[in-house]
């Protein structure tokens, strides 16, 4: 660790490193000229977009703001529309209203949009009627048809994949300033939501609330008109750092600090299966000044955690690194607490945000992939129940979901079952939440912001009391 610490980085140094989840491209020259070609194309974000997320990130590792991350599993070229780009981001603004009440704390709004494209895989190749092909690894690489041809890694993918993810960020910055996030707005589809849940009587009250609030605030003079503020909105982009020839053609040096930037995203992710400390990975991120975010599951130790906390953020730079936790619903309460625990004596100083879905995933009767509501839920809670516990903060979420209204997870209000699977399963990959299910967790969510916040005003008497 030390050894890699002291060594000298570029963004080439990963090619260094043993990788694991790298295609197999079959022209290597080919991938070069593409990477010439990228290195030639503009940034997609910029260093001081960067620089201000992870300023707002620092407010989520300090407990003055919370963290929603959440987007689709795997953005593909097939669906890619407007409206699908615009259903997603209402969505997540409509979650972020009801957190930041909840809550009374702002939230950073963290897409896993424009650049979601490369998807890790638990093998190389799949078998289907005695034919094996290298596996789907996201656009970006190949193509979902099960044919040779589509399954051939192509590197000029990347290319489409740039030109996706630019057009995607000219749009989400269009709807962030231009007026579409505009609180009146937003919080109006919610109450469109309400009418038409089985549950919305559960919801009716909370939601009133938030209307009287706002009502009050215009009565006062506080308006979309005399406050920007309530008509605009901060939209950061976010997704794995995965393919690393993509990664690293996109980095680039700011002339203004001369530091190394990941202009792909605002944040980028190590996932589960790539955070391996000596490997490429963890290499190219560790170099970045990027924020950054590391996925754990319940394998992890306390060791390995604390070696790459050392490693990422080897400063203890708040709003650096956002630790996201897939554990399952089962075995949050049994692991986590160790990790958080360890974290705390090291006095390192990270975000803890909660991946529900990964974990949480099974096989259906009628042979799809899928996740239950409940089960998500319940992985949640226990996150929130774990933080209260130790006394630490419940710092973000990261979800898979979708503005469309598919019918990927079972269960929520809608009471989607295993034989409604098959009417509006559109995933290229893992089954997301739709907009519906979205929000329904969102005000299950806000519940347990609402009592992290009475805690900390409890400790705050009981200090001042003493």
């Amino acid at each position: 660790m030390a050894a890699q610490m002291a060594a000298k980085w570029s963004r080439e140094s990963w090619q260094n490193k043993p990788i694991v989840q790298m295609p197999d491209y079959p022209d290597v020259e080919a991938v070069r000229a593409v990477e010439k070609q990228l290195r030639g194309y503009p940034p997609l974000v910029f260093a001081g977009e960067a620089r201000r997320l992870k300023a707002e990130l620092a407010n989520v590792a300090e407990g003055r703001a919370f963290l929603l991350q959440g987007g689709d599993c795997a953005e593909s070229f097939a669906e890619f529309h407007p409206d699908n780009i615009r259903d997603t981001f209402r969505v997540l603004l409509q979650m972020a209203v009801v957190l930041t009440y909840g809550g009374t704390l702002p939230i950073v709004k963290v897409g896993r949009l424009a650049g979601q494209f490369a998807k890790p895989r638990s093998s190389g190749t799949e078998v289907i009627d005695g034919v094996e092909l290298p596996s789907y690894r996201g656009d970006i690489i190949n193509g979902m048809d099960f044919t040779a041809e589509a399954r051939l890694p192509d590197p000029a993918r990347m290319i489409q994949a740039f030109n996706q993810s630019a057009v995607t960020l000219n749009l989400l910055r269009a709807f962030a300033q231009g007026g579409y996030a505009d609180l009146h707005k937003v919080h109006q589809w919610t109450l469109g939501f309400l009418s038409n849940t089985p549950v919305a009587e559960r919801y009716r009250q909370f939601a009133d609330r938030i209307q009287d609030s706002l009502e009050f605030m215009e009565a006062c003079g506080i308006t979309a008109v005399t406050v920007p503020q309530m008509r605009e909105t901060d939209f950061y982009t976010s997704h794995e750092a995965l393919l690393l020839p993509y990664e690293e053609a996109l980095t680039r040096n700011d002339s203004t600090t001369g530091k190394w930037y990941g202009c792909s995203a605002h944040m980028l992710w190590l996932g589960e299966r790539t955070r391996q400390l000596d490997h490429a990975h963890v290499e190219y991120i560790r170099g970045i000044e990027n924020p950054i975010g590391m996925k754990i599951g319940p394998n992890i130790t306390a060791d390995e955690l604390l070696a790459l906390c050392d490693v990422l953020n080897p400063k203890n730079e708040s709003g650096r690194l956002t630790v996201i936790t897939r554990m399952g619903a089962e075995r949050v309460s049994e692991h986590l607490p160790k990790l958080i625990r360890t974290v705390k004596r090291e006095g390192f100083n990270i975000i803890w945000s909660c991946d529900p879905m990964h974990a949480n995933t099974v096989k259906s009767e009628s042979g799809y992939k899928t996740r239950q509501f409940d089960r998500i839920l319940d992985e949640v809670r226990a996150f929130f129940a774990v933080h209260r516990a130790e006394g630490t903060h419940a710092g973000g979420v990261h979800f898979e979901l979708t503005g469309a209204d598919v019918t990927e997870c079972t269960g929520g209000a809608q009471a989607i079952t295993d034989a409604n699977l098959g009417d509006r399963y559109h995933t290229h990959c893992d089954p997301r939440l739709n907009a519906s299910q979205a929000l329904e967790l969102a005000f299950q969510l806000a519940e347990g912001l609402k009592e992290e916040r009475r805690q900390r005003q409890k400790e705050i008497r009981v200090a001042v009391a003493s």
